[in-house]
């Protein structure tokens, strides 16, 4: 765990070095990243903040196999991307594995420190939003896309806005749609028609940037009193797989780049790289990869999505590690290492039968074996009371999204 903590302090520390240097060239950000240049006055201003306010959370990708695996390549953490502006799998990292260990009493201690330092990020981070507004903010709004059928925007959505009245303030849902713009004041305003101080949206800044009110939101940003939208505008540089592409060119050489792997823009990548991961710099559950062997396709996900329009990058193929299931089977291991506040906090795993991670991949609990037990032991509930807490028929005919919100509030409530 610890090899893996400073594996991610360094790759943060690096991502904060390239947020430096793309707000000193704008023309990479719009050139080679494809971000709007109406983004850049509020990219180079949410960035420039001292102390940095408004944002609270993001997970990185990457496979490593243990310090012991039989291929000396995976016993080295290695960073596939950063999921800085919309990560999921928060609530299982968060809360269903933390139950798991303290039920199963399988393993002496797990790394997760999730779900308190979520808190904590909300308590500094809005107290600075309050000082900079000069005012007590009265709502703080969350917001997801209606059309979230599976519910996994939702209750990851839920999870962090119980983690922000925890921290003390008051929130509301809504769905993304339900943001409106004032003809009048050219301000946002919910449902209700309160105006909306502050919004966090699980709802990438790629498609928001595209819908008719995105030059608006970054016009509105710009003004006295405007919406706080977290996470920022800044981590649309992050979010960008053209991102490992520049961290590649900026730190090759530096000891750091141990942790990554060769990526480049795709028409930079070499002729000598033909075992690769091929991939649209905008991409979201593994849409649009395709994995390359010695020249050689061996696997491809949803190409024909709505992704790689944009571009692509080309990074050197690191497969995740290989463990073998009961029956045999293979199923690779990615890990998601959590920061919470720009501090490494916890980590997640998740495991596909294939070497692409996808949106059906199973998320498998950790725990650390060695070392005095760091927990309590619960109670594992029975049967009825599970049936009984995840009973939606009761909710089958609503069409209020604030009800539905409530059954997954009553749901996830359990946990807290």
């Amino acid at each position: 765990m610890d090899l893996v903590k400073k594996a991610g302090e360094d790759v943060f520390q690096m991502c904060c070095e390239a947020a430096d240097y793309l707000v000193e060239h704008p023309d990479v950000i719009t050139s080679d990243m494809a971000i709007p240049a109406f983004t850049l006055r509020q990219i180079q201003k949410s960035w420039n903040r001292e102390p940095a306010w408004a944002s609270v959370y993001g997970r990185f990708d990457l496979c490593f196999g243990g310090l012991d695996h039989p291929d000396p390549a995976l016993r080295t953490p290695r960073f596939y991307e950063f999921n800085a502006d919309t990560p999921t799998c928060l609530v299982e990292a968060a809360l269903i594995q933390a139950h798991w260990l303290q039920q199963t009493g399988h393993g002496n201690d797990q790394w997760n420190d999730i779900y308190p330092r979520l808190v904590e990020a909300w308590k500094r981070n809005l107290t600075l939003v309050e000082k900079e507004m000069g005012h007590k903010v009265p709502f703080v709004h969350f917001a997801t896309a209606s059309g979230d059928c599976d519910g996994e925007e939702a209750i990851n959505t839920v999870l962090l806005a119980q983690s922000c009245r925890d921290a003390g303030w008051p929130t509301r849902s809504m769905a993304m749609e339900q943001v409106s713009l004032s003809p009048v004041d050219g301000r946002f305003y919910d449902q209700h028609g309160d105006h909306i101080d502050v919004i966090f949206k699980l709802y990438p800044y790629e498609f928001m940037v595209k819908e008719k009110f995105g030059e608006a939101c970054f016009r509105d940003m710009d003004s006295v009193g405007g919406t706080v939208w977290i996470e920022p505008p800044y981590k649309m540089l992050w979010s960008n797989k053209a991102l490992f592409a520049l961290l590649w060119k900026l730190f090759e050489h530096d000891p750091r780049s141990k942790w990554l792997l060769p990526t480049y823009l795709e028409r930079d990548a070499p002729a000598s790289l033909t075992s690769y991961a091929r991939k649209p710099i905008y991409s979201r559950e593994g849409l649009g990869i395709r994995l390359h062997q010695d020249g050689r396709l061996v696997q491809e996900q949803g190409i024909n999505s709505m992704y790689g329009k944009e571009g692509y990058i080309i990074q050197g193929l690191a497969p995740p590690p290989d463990f073998k299931d009961g029956q045999g089977k293979s199923r690779y291991a990615v890990l998601g290492l959590w920061f919470i506040d720009g501090e490494p906090a916890g980590l997640g795993v998740r495991e596909a039968d294939s070497l692409i991670t996808n949106d059906y991949t199973p998320f498998v609990p950790h725990s650390i074996s060695d070392g005095p037990i760091c927990y309590t032991r619960r109670e594992m509930p029975h049967s009825d009371e599970i049936e009984a807490a995840l009973r939606v028929d009761q909710y089958a005919y609503i069409q209020d999204g604030a009800d539905v919100l409530a059954y997954i509030e009553s749901v996830v409530g359990m946990s807290f």
